[in-house]
This record gives structure tokens, sequence and C-alpha cells, in this order.
């Protein structure tokens, strides 16, 4: 199976995260939530610094050298961790834009997410610049005239902001326009670009596990004690700042104004901007046919609509007259054609219907459950062997195929998730040894919830569950990806030898009781 270059990379690096982190604390998985949680520390850092904050040009370099010397231990460190949480929010969401992207998560029904989160970011940087005025030193100076000069480049300002630099026109009440847009305007437009970035999704975490977040706050304390963030030289419209410290991750255009005229700044920015939101269209994708109702066998039980992780199933009025309340209804637009649907729902028990096609309330049209089943007898009568293992794959995943032999076989599926729990107790039933599930690397579903429902139902804490009575020790669920492949090879292997031991251990127990 070939990987693209840019997918190999990233699955190195989320490897190495693995191994440091463990899967459960990697934070490659919660790049989301670990964003929120940078935001709600800028948040509180921010309200604090604004108590003891003076807006105005001639008292705001002052009261934050006040803080960052005088009260270090309080203001000075609840400065360095307002500045410090900022660049790491960049970061974060910077690497949550290339695991999406390296994974192919981006194009077709996801496109929505992706398009929203480019101003995102955007949002996020002009919101750090604004910060950068508010201290009033040469930086923010030299910040403040950079970006008169970028909107004076726009045909609605014509040269009237540079003015206020250059005629020496920067008032108190300029300023406080900047301290309303930091403090309040730009904070709240944040929160509904937010909103809008996640109002696809259901089921949507905003807090990381515990210990990465406070792993996360500790590392960004140590940061603040041992490299305090500093103040330049107060702000002078009279004279040239001789040396700037850029912060590169909000100020990266700035520099671009010492060689280009504006208009091309803005011609650059807008293009790639431009550029990164039309990638879905530009690298396109089909999903495949979406989930379709069967009111036939839906019973309205909601099962599915609370496993969906896109928010594409709705629970509605009953249509046909018949005596349930509900029934469910499928958004197109917003199905990812996972298949998870279909592994909730009670009817896609394999022993119902055993002599005729089996058909269930939700069902992907390129993989319906009867089909699965029907592959599912057909790999294990394709096997030979003593021990006879059953493979059940995802797609985007590692291949299973690649591990098929002649006592070994592989089922793909859409996701993980829409493996119904009673088809692996099937299978067991029907002539396979055992069963290894292999989807993807835990906690980074591609369809998001897909191997988290899978294991929940599998613990019995999900509905439809694995039965207490199924055989257990016959089952393994793995979470892989392409180059986990040996890993998953050796862990087949032992479980080959504790089938293989318990087999002679149940043949050697009639004997020994006689």
């Amino acid at each position: 199976m070939i990987i693209n270059p840019l997918k190999r990379t990233y699955l190195a690096l989320e490897s190495w995260f693995n191994y440091s982190f463990g899967t459960d604390w990697n934070p490659l998985y919660h790049l989301g939530t670990l964003s929120f949680f940078l935001f709600w520390i800028i948040l509180v850092s921010g309200i604090y610094l604004f108590i003891p904050f003076h807006g105005s040009i001639a008292g705001a370099w002052a009261s934050v050298e006040y803080m960052t010397h005088e009260q270090w231990y309080a203001a000075g460190i609840m400065r360095s961790l307002h500045r410090y949480a900022s660049d790491a929010v960049v970061v974060t969401v910077l690497l949550h834009m290339f695991k999406e992207f390296a994974s192919g998560r981006y194009r077709g029904f996801r496109w929505f997410s992706w398009v929203t989160g480019i101003p995102l970011l955007w949002m996020i940087v002009t919101l750090g610049i604004t910060g950068y005025w508010l201290v009033w030193d040469e930086l923010a100076q030299w910040v403040a005239i950079g970006s008169a000069r970028l909107m004076d480049a726009l045909p609605i300002f014509s040269g009237a902001m540079t003015r206020n630099f250059v005629a020496g026109g920067m008032t108190d009440r300029f300023f406080i326009l900047i301290e309303f847009l930091h403090l309040l305007g730009q904070p709240l437009i944040l929160v509904f670009m937010l909103w809008l970035h996640v109002k696809r999704l259901s089921g949507v975490n905003i807090h990381p596990p515990r210990g990465l977040a406070a792993g996360t706050f500790i590392a960004l304390l140590a940061l603040a004690l041992y490299q305090p963030a500093l103040s330049h030289a107060p702000a002078d419209l009279a004279l040239i700042p001789r040396e700037i410290r850029v912060d590169w991750y909000y100020l990266n255009v700035y520099p671009l104004l010492e060689h280009w005229p504006a208009g091309q700044v803005w011609i650059l920015t807008t293009g790639v901007t431009v550029a990164l939101m039309l990638v879905p269209w530009l690298l396109p994708k089909k999903d495949g046919p979406k989930a379709v109702v069967d009111l036939a066998h839906c019973n309205g039980c909601g099962l599915c609509f609370e496993d969906c992780p896109f928010d594409a199933i709705s629970l509605v009025s009953r249509s046909d007259g018949r005596k349930f309340e509900h029934e469910v209804a499928v958004d197109p637009a917003l199905c990812g054609a996972c298949g998870i649907c279909a592994g909730s729902c009670p009817a896609s028990n394999p022993f119902r219907m055993a002599r005729e096609e089996l058909k269930t309330g939700i069902d992907m049209p390129q993989l319906p459950v009867d089909a699965l089943r029907r592959q599912t007898r057909a790999a294990i009568d394709a096997m030979q062997g003593d021990t006879r293992v059953l493979l059940f794959g995802c797609e985007h995943g590692l291949d299973v195929d690649r591990l098929a032999r002649a006592d070994t076989r592989g089922v793909k599926l859409i996701c993980s998730g829409m493996l119904p729990p009673t088809l692996v107790e099937y299978a067991l039933k029907h002539g396979a040894d055992g069963v290894m599930v292999v989807g993807c690397r835990h906690n980074d579903c591609y369809f998001r919830f897909g191997n988290r429902w899978l294991k929940a139902r599998f613990a019995g804490v999900r509905k439809p569950s694995l039965r207490a009575r199924a055989e257990h020790d016959r089952i393994r669920v793995h979470g892989a990806a392409e180059p986990d492949r040996r890993a998953v090879a050796a862990d087949l292997e032992d479980f080959r030898r504790a089938l293989a031991d318990a087999a002679q251990g149940r043949d050697a127990a009639p004997g020994e009781s006689g």
C-alpha cells in the first residue's frame, strides 16, 4: 500500500509522540481541545492583566513595565503566560491543519470545517497583533505603522491611517479603540467563528485529558519563569526603532513591508488564503454513497443518531403510520458515508433473517450489512489450517489483506465503527477460531468516533454491545496505520498461539476430568 510522503511524515511524527506520551496523552490526538485549553489560559490571564493596565498612550507602557518587573511574581507571570499561550495556540492550530491535510480530512463532506478554519487562523493572528499594540513599545510602534500601511493600501482608508503616525495624530481615543477590539470585539468574533467551525460535528469536546492539560500548563509556567516576556523601549513616533525582536508566530507578514509595497503583501496573503480555502476542490474526493434508511426495519431507537460523528442524522416524527414514535432522517450533505450508523443499528444482527437477505434500519449502499455477512462467511470458508483467524480492517488504517495467509483472511470495512458486535459472534460461531479487528490508531479515527464506539460496544458500555457471554478471549482489537504492520503481525502471531493453546486446553479437559 502506497502512502503519500506527507502522510508518511505525519504518521512518523504521530508514532514518535505515541512513544513519548502514550496514545491517551498524545498531543496530536488532542490539538483541538488543547487549543481551547490555551484559549482559557489566554482569557484568564488577559482578564487579570486588564485590572492594572492603563489604556492610554502615556500610561500603557509604564503599566506593563510595572506588571513585568514590580509585580513579576503575579502579573509578570500572567503576562508571560498570556504571551506564550498565545504563541502555543498558533502552533496547535497549524499542527491541526497539517494533520487534517496530511490525513486527507479536508475534502468531500469535510470541506466546511476546512474552509471555516482558514479565516479562523487569521482571526487568531489579528487578535494577537492588536495585543502587541497595547504594550505601546517600539515593537508595538513598528506593528502599528506596518498595520497602518496595510490598511491604507485598501481603498476604504486611502492613506488616512498612516497620517495618524506621520502627523502625530495618534490619540488616546484611537488607542482605546484598539483596546476595545482586543478585549471584546475580536474575542466575540472568534467565539462565533469557533462555533461555526465545529457546527457540523457532533459530540464536540473542548477539554483535553487532565494530565495533558496539567503538563501543558506546567510547561508554559516553567517557560514564563525561565524566560519572562519583556517589552522593548517605549514607543516614540519621532524615532525609528533600531532593533526589533519579531514574534514570528503573529508578525511574520510585517518584515515583508520592509521590501515590498503593501499592495503586494496583500496580494500574497490573500492569494495564499484563497488557495488554501480552495484546496478541497483543487484536490477533490468523492465521499461515496450516503447512508439510507429503511423504515420497514427502523424502530426509531435513536442509536444511530447518538453515534453519528457529523450530526448528519436526526430524529423526526414517524411518517409511515407504524406504532413507533420516531424515525431517523439522513442529511446527505452532512453524511460522511462512514457506516458507523449501520454498526449501531440493532437490526444489523446477522443472526436475523439467516436464510434470506439481511435488512437493517439504516445501511450503506456500497457495503450493506448483508454483503458484510456474506463476505464474512466467504472469508471463513476460504481459510485452511488448525487456527483460523478472521481480520476485520478499516480502509483508512492498516490494509488487512497484507496479513492474509492460508489460515487468515481479511474483510474490509469503511470504518471499524460500522462493525456490528453481533457479527463478531457470528464469525466465531461459523468457523473462525479468533477475530481481530484492526481500525485506525486509537484516539485518531478517520471518522472521529469509529474506533472509540467499537471499543465501547465491545466493553459492553455502549449499545449495541458485545454480549457478556461472548468468548472475549477469542477477540482482539488493534489500532494501527500502515507503518504499524510489523507490530500488528507480531501480535497476530501471539494471538494465534493463544488460540491454539486455548484449543489444546479445551481438548485435554475431558480426558483430565476422567
